[in-house]
């Protein structure tokens, strides 16, 4: 009975909740937690799905995202690229505080599908030395513009670590974002 009231709560919630899709795409800084290597730049593309009930919104997402890093090759010095490919959906909990300013956090799973790792002019596409998957948490803040456009800034932060060449690291993405809601 308990487990009915509160689906029942939340369906109504939502069904009061001011409501709109959206898409969002911006600039990425990757890297790998606790490593020397340098931050890859890459991009993130997707679309979001917000729920406003008031002063807080729930934010369902899909979205494109690269991520990995760059360093030296300790030997040769050739550069080191690797470009990781996920697919992130995060479901973001936003706090509105003024009406054009919010902060956020919420998980993110995360699933790898493509890998592209090149050593000077050697090239290997393999994912089999990664773990599939990532499971993160992301924090952020973001503003409410005019015309339905809205910027933010936030932070992923891997939980699981991603097994790399049975190495523990964890991904670590700083993202900048430019979205626009359809209402």
């Amino acid at each position: 009975m308990k487990k009915i009231f509160l689906v029942l709560l939340a369906f109504g919630l939502l069904q009061s909740a001011h409501a709109q899709f959206g898409v969002r795409a911006g600039y990425s800084s990757a890297n790998f937690e606790d490593t020397n290597f340098r931050n890859k730049s890459g991009f993130h593309v997707g679309g979001y799905y917000r729920a406003d009930v008031g002063f807080f919104s729930i934010e369902p997402g899909l979205q494109f995202a690269q991520k990995g890093y760059e360093t030296n090759d300790g030997q040769s010095g050739a550069k080191i690229d690797e470009k990781l490919s996920y697919v992130d959906v995060p479901v973001l909990f936003r706090l509105n505080f003024l009406p054009s300013l919010n902060v956020f956090a919420g998980p993110q799973g995360s699933i790898l599908v493509s890998r592209k790792y090149t050593d000077g002019t050697d090239t290997n596409t393999s994912t089999e030395i990664i773990r599939g998957y990532d499971i993160a948490g992301v924090v952020g803040l973001g503003v409410s513009l005019p015309w339905g456009i809205n910027a933010q800034a936030s932070y992923d932060f891997g939980l699981t670590s991603l097994n790399y060449f049975d190495t523990n690291v964890n991904n670590r993405v700083f993202k900048l974002s430019v979205g626009w809601d359809f209402y």
